[in-house]
């Protein structure tokens, strides 16, 4: 395995670890690659097979990449192998579910089709049910999340996209925007309605947008509430700008379309609207920097986003009523991002004063002021500079 680990189509000397997008025919030679060398092993003298090379996801491989010629940042795997034991019970089993995955994906790489997660899960459950038995099996075998974890990602060091594999996608977006995907009519954002247009799980798609815009922000929002509510007061005419959703945690299809926003409209500042608790600034953090639990995808689709609010300095304009206690689960993200060298020391500043209040805002209580606040509450921010 260890010739396996260091072949050319598996090691480089680079310092940034990565997963590739790359065309049906390189990710079929890969997979080839990985069975001839797990059959060799089988058929030598004395066979063993007692290790998997994978990327080290530990936190001591964890780096911060800053732009020298942008403002981007991001988070990205160093190149650093370990082996994960296959003689325990559970490995074994991880071992055979990421052979199982590879098997599919040289299907549908062979058909030229694509599939969700949902749909390869009720695949895998039904052809192989002793292996696969919930969808978190599955995620975790297409692209792990724990430190050494087995995943087909890691293993081929190619893109989710590139075995087949389609993002199921959350977010929408609204405002002064013109999409067209190939071959495909233009959509005019701007007439959606107050749940936007949806966006579309298929990467290729989204990398191959035809976008126009007259817009001068780009807004990303945590909820969907909110994006409903500046869409039904069509704040994107009061304020030129397009408007984005995740609806919480950024899926990676809404990444790639800001991200392919802030390449085809490279002078818009991007502004993020969360709630001032440690879950919002982590999602805003996940936009800006990327997420390590992507693993080898971790450091693409930053964008250089601008905390416009809620901050420390909205506070005032809370009801005191409004206020929420910090749970456990707000502390526990608190400390994870505490201990992130990727956190800048303003953001650190806000995030200390969360915990020593104990207290968490959520966006929707600057509705104490009146419905239409929220729209002037944003353009104010954004004439007055007021973000970090």
């Amino acid at each position: 395995m260890e010739d396996f680990c260091k072949s050319s189509l598996f090691y480089s000397d680079q310092h940034l670890c990565y997963a590739e997008i790359l065309p049906p025919s390189e990710v079929r030679a890969r997979i080839e690659v990985a069975v001839l060398n797990f059959l060799r092993t089988l058929i030598s003298p004395n066979p063993s097979i007692s290790s998997l090379p994978l990327i080290n996801r530990r936190s001591n491989n964890r780096r911060v990449s800053h732009g020298l010629l942008t403002d981007v940042s991001s988070i990205f795997l160093s190149h650093s192998f370990c082996a994960r034991s296959l003689m325990k019970a559970n490995a074994t089993k991880a071992f055979v579910r990421v052979w199982k995955v590879m098997e599919i994906c040289i299907e549908l790489l062979v058909h030229e089709k694509k599939v969700t997660q949902r749909e390869l899960f009720y695949k895998l459950l039904c052809s192989s049910p002793d292996y696969f038995t919930s969808q978190l099996q599955v995620n975790k075998t297409i692209q792990g999340q724990c430190p050494t974890g087995h995943d087909v990602v890691a293993f081929l060091r190619c893109s989710r996209y590139s075995l087949g594999i389609m993002a199921s996608s959350r977010g929408a977006l609204i405002g002064r925007l013109f999409l067209q995907e190939p071959n495909q009519e233009i959509v005019d954002c701007s007439t959606c309605g107050s749940s936007g247009h949806a966006i579309t799980g298929d990467l290729n798609s989204l990398e191959n947008l035809v976008i126009k815009s007259d817009a001068r922000y780009i807004i990303v929002v945590e909820k969907h509430a909110i994006f409903q509510r500046l869409a039904e007061d069509r704040i994107f005419n009061q304020i030129p700008s397009i408007i984005i959703t995740a609806k919480g945690y950024p899926d990676i299809a809404t990444r790639v379309l800001l991200h392919r926003l802030t390449r085809a409209l490279p002078d818009l500042p991007i502004f993020a609207l969360v709630d001032w608790n440690p879950s919002g600034l982590a999602i805003l953090c996940t936009f800006k920097f990327g997420s390590i639990t992507m693993g080898l995808e971790a450091y693409k689709y930053a964008c250089n986003v601008r905390w416009l609010g809620m901050r420390g300095c909205d506070l005032h304009l809370i009801p005191e009523q409004s206020f929420i206690p910090l749970k456990p689960w707000d502390l526990q993200i608190a400390q994870s991002l505490m201990s992130s060298e990727m956190l800048q020391e303003n953001y650190r500043e806000e995030l200390t004063l969360m915990v020593q209040s104990g207290q968490r805002a959520e966006i929707e209580s600057l509705h104490f002021h009146g419905y239409d606040f929220l729209g002037k509450y944003i353009a104010t921010k954004i004439v007055q500079s007021d973000y970090i």
